[in-house]
């Protein structure tokens, strides 16, 4: 890469690269929002159990939490643009076959969690190589703003898919939905068979032993230690806004699929809106302050849909949810990166996607379960006070990094991840977050 960065929050464009993907992700990631929302609309059609449905949220993130480790190791010991290519192809063979499936009318619940399950085992194997690549896309200085702009991608089309999804199951049915997801794919596909990077040094061990590597160093690190402790737990609490939605749009507000595509619409947007200021927020108010802020926001939410018997009065609710996922969860991504040497970029990656959307399973299975013990009122504000609680507690016994704390100024300087060093946490540096 020889241009030189500008800073400015969306410079990573100017690589041919970066655009092409991010404009191939954008669709890909319409696809899966189609699915995604088609898969939790027809739960709700299929059975009446709350926690069946929250598990359709839970299914789409297992596989991170039990995969996810060996899919860093995967991405750190092959090249990466295969290890996407591997993946994306195997979820638009699974998701053309869940299309026609549905279509024949054949899918009971069963059915569609091991569907939704297979393609988070995707997911799971995509995702670690996907977001190291992204160092080999743009200056290593810019990319704070590629994550953020890939994060715009994907709140993009959580804006605009779910309403077109509603649209899609309301004229036709799901399985028109699942079709155009598996059509998603092929963009992407076509992009990374025409990306040729420059081979990276690979230190390639075993699976096992590289999962071990990894493990060792994100224990070794105060800084990433902290940060996994804490995204953990609020994966588990944010759980019950995105696991209980589609009940409280079809049982609580006796809503259609149109609401339920204009509720994850609205939060669609507000993740966009928030999405290019992150940045600039973390630095103004830290690792810590902007956690704090998004979770207070996530308590509005949840305490509003757990009330509301009006679509209406629900959609601040979405838009406020969409804010605070964006601020929580772009910050720990970017957090975890830039305290992760390059070498082990993947299996770092990994681990913060197994605890986080671990913490996300967990709590849609558990979130559900209450709603069904009690009620969806009482799961929601229980998420809300388990949210308060737990954050003020972990704010004094795991707090966040200060910025620039534990940051890696220059990742080759990192320890090679084959050697014993690596194992060790990186120098406390200070540099910009």
């Amino acid at each position: 890469m020889t241009a030189e960065p500008d800073g400015g929050t969306f410079s990573p464009f100017r690589y041919p690269i970066f655009r092409a993907i991010w404009i191939a992700n954008l669709f890909s990631n319409l696809g899966s929002t189609l699915q995604s929302v088609g898969a939790a609309w027809m739960m709700t059609e299929l059975t009446p159990s709350h926690q069946l449905v929250a598990l359709v949220q839970a299914s789409a993130t297992v596989p991170i939490m039990l995969f996810g480790v060996f899919a860093g190791a995967i991405a750190d010991n092959y090249d990466r643009r295969l290890v996407m290519l591997a993946a994306q192809v195997g979820m638009l063979l699974v998701s053309a076959a869940l299309a026609v499936l549905a279509y024949a009318g054949w899918i009971n619940p069963i059915l569609l969690l091991a569907f939704t399950l297979t393609v988070g085992i995707g997911t799971a194997l995509n995702s670690p190589a996907w977001q190291a690549s992204v160092r080999q896309q743009v200056h290593p200085a810019e990319l704070p703003q590629a994550i953020a702009l890939n994060s715009i991608s994907f709140n993009i089309a959580r804006s605009v898919g779910p309403a077109l999804g509603g649209v899609l199951i309301s004229v036709w049915d799901v399985s028109f939905a699942f079709l155009i997801n598996a059509i998603s794919y092929i963009g992407l596909i076509g992009v990374l068979l025409w990306w040729r990077p420059p081979p990276r040094q690979i230190n390639r061990r075993p699976i096992i032993p590289a999962v071990g590597v990894g493990i060792r160093y994100c224990a070794s690190s105060p800084q990433l230690r902290r940060i996994l402790i804490r995204g953990f737990a609020l994966g588990f609490s944010l759980a019950a806004y995105q696991a209980l939605l589609p009940a409280v749009v079809s049982d609580q507000v006796r809503g259609t699929e149109i609401d339920y595509g204009l509720m994850l619409g609205l939060f669609g947007i507000g993740s966009i809106i928030t999405a290019p200021f992150t940045r600039t927020i973390a630095r103004k108010m830290g690792l810590e302050g902007i956690t704090a802020a998004g979770s207070a926001m996530f308590v509005f939410s949840l305490s509003l849909i757990a009330e509301v018997h009006q679509i209406l009065y629900a959609l601040p609710a979405a838009f406020v949810a969409g804010m605070a996922w964006v601020l929580i969860l772009t910050t720990i991504n970017t957090a975890v990166q830039m305290r992760s040497p390059d070498e082990i970029l993947g299996r770092c990656l990994s681990i913060y996607q197994a605890v986080t959307f671990g913490g996300m399973a967990l709590g849609s299975w558990a979130w559900g379960a209450l709603a069904d013990l009690k009620s969806l009122p009482f799961a929601l504000h229980a998420g809300s006070i388990f949210l308060i609680a737990s954050f003020m507690l972990l704010r004094l016994v795991a707090p966040m990094p200060r910025v620039g704390e534990g940051v890696i100024r220059h990742q080759g300087e990192a320890a090679s991840a084959g050697s014993v060093p690596s194992i060790q946490p990186p120098p406390t540096t200070r540099s910009p977050q």
